[in-house]
Formats: C-alpha cells, structure tokens, sequence
C-alpha cells in the first residue's frame, strides 16, 4: 500500500521513509503541505499519510482541512504527526479532518500499530465501498431480468406452439428450434443472473468477465477478489 509522507525536515523525513519502506510500505515523500496536496489530486494517489503538523507554508492541520473540503471517490486516512501533546491540541487537530494522531517524540512500534490501524480501516472502507458498488450492479441487473423475462416466456410459448405444428423433416422445423433452445437459454441466463450473490470472474481474452455459472452457485452473499 502507498503511504504519503509531508515533513519539511530532511532528517525526520527521512528516518521516517525508512521505517515505513521497511514494514513494506510504498513511500511517497513530500517536503512542504502545498506538494503534498498536489500528490493527492492525482488518479493514483495514496489512500493512507502521515503529516507533520508544524511545516512552513500550508501546515499539517491546513492540510487535512483542504483535503477534507474535497469530494472524493477513495477514503483518506491522515495521521498527524506533531510535538503538541495538549488535549486542545488533539482535539484541534481531530476536528480538523485528521483521523489519528502521533506525538513526537514517537516510538517505531507505536508508530507502525497506528499506521496498522489506519491501513485495515482503508481496507474495510475499500471493501464496504466494492460492496456497495456491486450490490447496486446486483439491483440493476435483477431489475433488468424481471423486466425480460415476461416477454421471453411469451416468445418462449409461441415458439413451442410453432414447433408442435411443423414435422420434424420441415425445413423450417431446425431453424424455429434452434431460436427455441437460444431464447430458451437467454431464460436460464437470467434467472442465474437473479442469483448471483458473490463476485466471480473468469479470464476472457484480455480481460475478465463475470463468471455466472459460479457466482450463481452460492447463495451467501459475499464478494471474492480475484
């Protein structure tokens, strides 16, 4: 996971970069509030900061008040990081769109337990988010397949009565059956539509495409990531 890093100091900075580069994370470093803000304007910006409060220009604090005046499509978890130990200040800072906070002198197992936090509350907004997000597609689609299903079993009817009144040598008689087995399996393919309950893709040519077959199977509602 990318974490962004905003400390107008050089040597806290990077002592700071190598701890987190060291648990794994992906660092992106900033030296000032206003190139920090930058980083987070673009499409693949990370999702998890730790900023320093006091830094010249746009402060730690001035910072998440920017970045929370912002609508955005992914969550943000910002961690201040600051010298000020005061209840106010905690506060202060909270209330200004800072999620957690860290006081300096910090220690490396404190630090990396509230980065720790801060990473799986991203993950399960991540997640919740994807939830939402398929449910609705889930909504969509069985609308869609009510809405279809009337008019194929009427084909569906017709096209059955159609066969009963041809032999089967009629050259007409294979082509009314091969449209009867298509609507017929356009039926199938939406019933298990209506029963998808999970995410499930399978590899089509260069991409991926929902397995129906297999996300229909399971009724618990869950989602898988591929």
């Amino acid at each position: 996971m990318k974490i962004l890093i905003a400390e107008d100091d050089f040597t806290s900075r990077t002592m700071l970069a190598a701890v987190l580069a060291k648990l794994g994370y992906e660092v992106i470093s900033t030296c000032n509030g206003e190139e920090a803000f930058d980083k987070f304007q673009k499409d693949d910006a990370p999702q998890l900061a730790v900023l320093d409060w006091e830094m010249q220009g746009l402060d730690g604090i001035s910072l998440c008040r920017k970045l929370r005046e912002q609508e955005r499509k992914e969550p943000l978890y910002l961690i201040l990081l600051t010298a000020r130990g005061e209840s106010e200040d905690i506060v202060k800072g909270l209330e200004a769109g800072a999620d957690d906070y860290i006081a300096k002198p910090y220690d490396n197992a404190e630090l990396q337990a509230r980065i720790n936090v801060g990473r799986r509350i991203i993950m399960l907004q991540n997640e919740m988010r994807e939830r939402e997000k398929f449910q609705g597609v889930l909504e969509m689609a069985g609308a869609v397949c009510h809405e279809l299903n009337q008019p194929l079993q009427v084909v569906s009817g017709y096209s059955e009565m159609l066969l009963m009144g041809l032999k089967t040598g009629d050259p007409n008689y294979e082509k009314l059956e091969t449209i009867k087995t298509g609507i017929d399996r356009i039926g199938e393919l939406t019933h298990k539509i209506m029963k998808i309950a999970r995410y499930q893709s399978k590899p089509y040519l260069k991409s991926k495409i929902i397995d129906i077959e297999q996300a229909s199977r399971n009724e618990k509602k869950e989602i898988i990531n591929e």
